[in-house]
Protein backbone atom coordinates (compact mmCIF):
# COMPACT_ATOMS: atom_id res chain seq x y z
CA UNK A 1 0.00 0.00 0.00
CA UNK A 2 1.23 3.52 -0.80
CA UNK A 3 1.74 5.69 2.30
CA UNK A 4 2.27 9.41 2.63
CA UNK A 5 5.21 10.09 4.94
CA UNK A 6 4.77 13.84 5.21
CA UNK A 7 3.85 17.02 3.40
CA UNK A 8 6.81 18.10 1.30
CA UNK A 9 5.74 21.69 0.65
CA UNK A 10 2.97 24.21 0.37
CA UNK A 11 2.91 26.70 -2.49
CA UNK A 12 0.68 29.78 -2.50
CA UNK A 13 0.18 32.63 -4.95
CA UNK A 14 0.50 36.24 -3.80
CA UNK A 15 -0.59 39.56 -5.31
CA UNK A 16 2.72 41.42 -4.80
CA UNK A 17 5.78 39.18 -4.74
CA UNK A 18 8.14 41.84 -3.34
CA UNK A 19 5.81 42.79 -0.47
CA UNK A 20 5.25 39.12 0.35
CA UNK A 21 8.97 38.27 0.08
CA UNK A 22 9.64 40.95 2.69
CA UNK A 23 6.89 39.70 5.03
CA UNK A 24 7.72 36.01 4.72
CA UNK A 25 11.47 36.66 4.74
CA UNK A 26 11.25 38.28 8.18
CA UNK A 27 8.74 35.69 9.44
CA UNK A 28 10.75 32.71 8.27
CA UNK A 29 14.03 34.10 9.56
CA UNK A 30 12.32 34.41 12.97
CA UNK A 31 11.01 30.83 12.67
CA UNK A 32 14.43 29.41 11.74
CA UNK A 33 13.89 28.90 8.00
CA UNK A 34 16.40 29.64 5.25
CA UNK A 35 15.84 30.50 1.60
CA UNK A 36 15.76 27.30 -0.43
CA UNK A 37 15.61 28.90 -3.90
CA UNK A 38 14.68 32.34 -5.23
CA UNK A 39 13.61 32.50 -8.88
CA UNK A 40 12.43 36.12 -8.76
CA UNK A 41 8.73 35.44 -9.34
CA UNK A 42 8.71 32.63 -6.76
CA UNK A 43 10.72 31.84 -3.65
CA UNK A 44 10.82 28.97 -1.19
CA UNK A 45 12.01 28.62 2.39
CA UNK A 46 12.85 25.52 4.40
CA UNK A 47 13.80 24.55 7.92
CA UNK A 48 15.05 21.15 6.76
CA UNK A 49 11.66 19.53 7.32
CA UNK A 50 9.00 21.92 6.04
CA UNK A 51 9.06 23.88 2.78
CA UNK A 52 6.87 26.89 2.04
CA UNK A 53 6.78 28.55 -1.38
CA UNK A 54 5.19 31.76 -2.60
CA UNK A 55 4.81 32.80 -6.21
CA UNK A 56 3.45 35.78 -8.09
CA UNK A 57 -0.22 35.39 -9.01
CA UNK A 58 -1.12 36.02 -12.63
CA UNK A 59 -3.03 39.14 -13.70
CA UNK A 60 -6.48 37.53 -13.38
CA UNK A 61 -5.58 36.11 -9.97
CA UNK A 62 -4.47 39.50 -8.65
CA UNK A 63 -7.97 40.89 -9.29
CA UNK A 64 -9.52 38.63 -6.64
CA UNK A 65 -8.45 39.13 -3.04
CA UNK A 66 -8.39 35.95 -0.96
CA UNK A 67 -11.35 35.54 1.37
CA UNK A 68 -11.37 32.94 4.13
CA UNK A 69 -14.55 30.92 3.78
CA UNK A 70 -14.39 30.41 0.02
CA UNK A 71 -13.38 27.12 -1.53
CA UNK A 72 -9.64 26.64 -1.17
CA UNK A 73 -7.00 27.56 1.36
CA UNK A 74 -8.32 28.28 4.86
CA UNK A 75 -5.13 28.41 6.93
CA UNK A 76 -1.72 26.84 7.42
CA UNK A 77 -0.45 25.93 10.89
CA UNK A 78 3.18 25.90 11.95
CA UNK A 79 3.70 23.53 14.87
CA UNK A 80 5.99 25.19 17.42
CA UNK A 81 8.05 23.63 20.23
CA UNK A 82 6.28 25.26 23.16
CA UNK A 83 3.63 27.68 24.31
CA UNK A 84 6.45 30.13 25.03
CA UNK A 85 7.32 29.96 21.31
CA UNK A 86 3.69 30.79 20.46
CA UNK A 87 3.91 33.82 22.75
CA UNK A 88 7.25 34.82 21.20
CA UNK A 89 5.73 34.55 17.73
CA UNK A 90 2.87 36.83 18.76
CA UNK A 91 5.32 39.39 20.16
CA UNK A 92 7.27 39.25 16.88
CA UNK A 93 4.08 39.72 14.84
CA UNK A 94 3.09 42.70 16.98
CA UNK A 95 6.51 44.31 16.43
CA UNK A 96 6.14 43.70 12.68
CA UNK A 97 2.67 45.25 12.61
CA UNK A 98 1.12 42.03 11.26
CA UNK A 99 -2.62 41.50 11.54
CA UNK A 100 -3.36 39.13 14.40
CA UNK A 101 -6.87 37.76 13.99
CA UNK A 102 -6.92 35.57 17.11
CA UNK A 103 -4.33 36.27 19.83
CA UNK A 104 -2.32 33.61 21.63
CA UNK A 105 -4.64 31.53 23.74
CA UNK A 106 -6.19 28.16 24.43
CA UNK A 107 -8.52 27.39 21.52
CA UNK A 108 -9.24 23.75 22.33
CA UNK A 109 -8.33 21.67 25.35
CA UNK A 110 -4.53 21.57 25.40
CA UNK A 111 -4.24 23.50 22.09
CA UNK A 112 -2.49 26.87 22.30
CA UNK A 113 -2.20 29.06 19.20
CA UNK A 114 -1.98 32.49 17.59
CA UNK A 115 -3.63 33.20 14.21
CA UNK A 116 -2.46 35.94 11.85
CA UNK A 117 -2.67 37.11 8.23
CA UNK A 118 -0.09 37.51 5.51
CA UNK A 119 -0.22 40.63 3.28
CA UNK A 120 -2.88 39.02 1.06
CA UNK A 121 -5.09 37.92 3.94
CA UNK A 122 -3.96 34.29 3.92
CA UNK A 123 -4.47 32.97 7.43
CA UNK A 124 -1.48 31.44 9.20
CA UNK A 125 -1.15 29.92 12.64
CA UNK A 126 1.59 29.19 15.15
CA UNK A 127 0.46 26.45 17.51
CA UNK A 128 1.45 23.98 20.20
CA UNK A 129 -0.68 20.95 20.93
CA UNK A 130 -0.24 19.06 24.17
CA UNK A 131 1.77 19.68 27.32
CA UNK A 132 -0.28 22.56 28.73
CA UNK A 133 2.47 23.20 31.25
CA UNK A 134 5.04 23.91 28.49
Amino acid sequence: MVRVVGIDHLSVRVSDIERSKAFYGRLFEFLGFEVLEDYGDQIGWTNGKTRYWIGQADEAGRRHRHRIGEVGFHHYAFELRSRADVDALQAFLEREGATIVDPAGEYYPDYYAVFFLDPDGLKLEGMKYGKAEA
